[in-house]
C-alpha cells in the first residue's frame, strides 16, 4: 500500500472555531491526507460557518457534515467513519493538541502490512507539553482497568489518534455517543483477537482547561462504565457486522 493520498481524516468539531482553520492547514499540508471529513455537532460558536467558507477554497477535498443537536464527540465520529472512502482512516481533534506530522509513524504499520489499527501513545516517549498530574494518572488508571480487562497491553486506550484500515473500522457495530467512544473502540478492537494492534510514540501539546480542554472527572467515571458495558454486559457476537474472516482478506 502507498502512503500517498491514502488517509480519510475524520474530525469532530464542538465550538473549535480558533483553531480549525489551522489545523486544517496543516492536515492539507500532509501528501497522507486524501480526504478530510468534519463532522460539526451543533457548535454554538461560529465553527461551521467558518468551515463552510474554508472548504468553499479547496475543490471537494472536504466534506462537512453537521449534527442538528448536539450528540457528543462519539456520535460525531461515528458518522465521520461511515462516510470515509480512503484506505486508512485516523481521527484528528480540532484543536492543536495532536500534530499531522505524525501521520507518517500513526500509519506506517498499516501501510508495511503488519498491522489493522494502531494507537497513538502520548506515553511512549514522545514530546510533549508538561501539564497535569492528575489528568496523566487518571488516564494511566483507565488504561490498566482497560487492559486488565481487554488483555492487551497499551499504555495510552483514551488517545486521540487512532488509525484503522477502513474495512476494519466500517466492520464494527459502535454505539457510544460521547467520550465513552475510545473505550468503545478498544474493547471492540480487542475482543475481535483477529486484529493486529499496533502502538507507536507521538508528539503531544496539550491545552489547560482554561484553553479549552473538554474532558472532566466525570468522563473517566462514565469510562469506567463503558468498561463493564463493553467488556462484561454486552453480547461479542453484536459487535461486528460481518465475520472477520471475510473481512481480513
Amino acid at each position: 500500500m502507498n502512503s500517498e493520498k491514502a488517509l480519510s481524516v475524520v474530525i469532530p468539531v464542538y465550538n473549535e472555531a480558533k483553531t480549525i482553520c489551522e489545523i486544517l492547514d496543516e492536515v492539507l499540508k500532509r501528501p497522507e491526507t486524501a480526504e478530510i471529513i468534519i463532522v460539526d455537532d451543533a457548535s454554538k460558536d461560529n465553527s461551521r460557518e467558518v468551515i463552510q467558507k474554508y472548504a468553499e477554497k479547496h475543490d471537494g477535498m472536504i466534506r462537512l457534515f453537521c449534527q442538528e443537536k448536539n450528540k457528543g464527540k462519539g456520535a460525531a465520529i461515528r458518522r465521520g467513519f461511515d462516510e470515509a472512502k480512503s484506505p486508512i482512516v485516523i481521527i484528528q481533534d480540532a484543536d492543536k493538541e495532536y500534530s499531522p506530522d505524525d501521520y507518517p509513524v500513526m500509519i506506517n504499520p498499516i501501510v508495511n502490512g503488519k498491522a489493522d489499527v494502531v494507537y497513538g501513545s502520548r506515553f511512549h516517549g514522545g514530546t510533549g507539553r508538561v501539564l497535569y498530574f492528575k489528568h496523566q494518572l487518571g488516564n494511566k488508571v483507565l488504561t490498566f482497568l482497560s487492559n486488565l480487562l481487554t488483555d492487551i497491553n497499551l499504555t495510552d486506550m483514551e488517545t486521540c489518534y487512532k488509525a484503522f484500515k477502513r474495512e476494519v473500522i466500517q466492520n464494527i457495530n459502535l454505539d457510544s455517543d460521547r467520550f465513552g467512544i475510545e473505550v468503545e473502540l478498544t474493547a471492540k478492537f480487542a475482543h475481535a483477537r483477529r486484529l493486529r494492534i499496533y502502538e507507536v510514540p507521538i508528539s503531544y501539546h496539550g491545552r489547560t482547561y482554561e484553553e479549552g480542554k473538554k474532558i472532566t472527572w466525570k468522563d473517566g467515571v462514565a469510562a469506567i462504565w463503558h468498561m463493564i458495558k463493553y467488556n462484561i454486559l454486552q453480547r461479542k457476537s453484536r459487535f461486528y457486522k460481518k465475520p472477520w474472516a471475510e473481512v481480513l482478506k
